[in-house]
């Protein structure tokens, strides 16, 4: 289904909701493909925010 799927804002790559890689920033929640992306992240979240 894609209505549960959204961007990886490191790698781009289409994640489900439902993914265990999440941040939340500045009260939105961001998903990720894998730990790495996640930790790419956090390091400066403002980079990668729209």
């Amino acid at each position: 289904m894609f209505f549960n799927k959204v961007i990886d804002p490191i790698c781009g790559m289409k994640v489900s909701k439902d993914v265990p890689n999440k941040s939340v920033y500045k009260g939105k929640t961001y998903y990720f493909c894998a730990l790495n992306c996640k930790q790419t992240f956090d390091k400066d979240p403002e980079k990668y925010v729209k």
